[in-house]
C-alpha cells in the first residue's frame, strides 16, 4: 500500500493537497556474521529478510571494495533504469555496464531463507567461510570479515571526518 507524506493512506491525490507521495522502500541496515556453507549458500539475516518483498527475489552482483552486492528486486530495478541513462558511446559507461551485470545473477531465498552464491562472486570477495553481512540502505552487502577490516584500516579518514564532509555538502 502506498503511504502519503503525512503518513496515512489518503484518497486525495498528493498534488491536490501539497504532499509528496512516498512508496515503500528498502531499508537495511545492521552488521551480522553468519557461514556460508560448502554449497555456497548463506542465510540471509531476518531483519534483513523483512525489506525483501515478494517471494524474495534478488540480484546478487559484484561491488566495490571487493565485496558483493545484493538488492531486492524493486532496488535492483532501479539500477536497471540508472544504467538505460548511461551512454553506450561513453567508453567507461560500457565497461562499468558490463562488468556490472556479467557478474549479476537472480536468486531467490530458499525455504531456509538461503540465497546461493556462485564460486565466482565467492572467490572475487575471498569468502571461504565465514561471511560479515552488512544493511547499507537500499542494499545488502557481503564481505569477508578479513576484507572488510582491512578495508577499514586502510580508511584515510576517521569516521568523524567523513561524516563533517558529508553533511557539510547537503544544503
Amino acid at each position: 500500500m502506498e503511504k502519503w507524506g503525512i503518513g496515512e493512506a489518503n484518497p486525495i491525490p498528493p498534488k491536490a493537497i501539497g504532499y509528496t507521495l512516498l512508496t515503500e522502500m528498502s531499508s537495511f541496515k545492521g552488521r551480522y556474521l553468519y557461514t556460508v556453507d560448502a554449497k555456497g549458500r548463506l542465510a540471509i539475516p531476518a531483519k534483513l529478510r523483512k525489506s525483501i518483498s515478494g517471494r524474495g527475489s534478488v540480484v546478487i552482483t559484484r561491488g566495490f571494495e571487493k565485496c558483493l552486492y545484493v538488492y531486492p528486486l524493486e532496488e535492483w530495478k532501479k539500477v536497471e533504469e540508472y544504467i538505460r541513462t548511461l551512454s553506450f558511446l561513453d567508453a567507461r559507461h560500457r565497461f562499468f555496464g558490463r562488468t556490472l551485470f556479467q557478474w549479476a545473477m537472480d536468486s531467490d531465498l530458499d525455504s531456509q531463507s538461503r540465497i546461493s552464491l556462485p564460486q565466482e562472486l565467492l572467490k572475487y570477495a575471498e569468502i571461504s567461510s565465514d561471511a560479515l553481512i552488512l544493511g547499507v540502505v537500499s542494499r545488502i552487502e557481503i564481505w569477508s570479515p578479513t576484507v572488510y577490516d582491512e578495508y577499514l584500516k586502510l580508511q584515510p579518514d576517521t569516521y568523524e571526518t567523513v561524516v563533517e564532509r558529508v553533511f557539510q555538502q547537503k544544503p
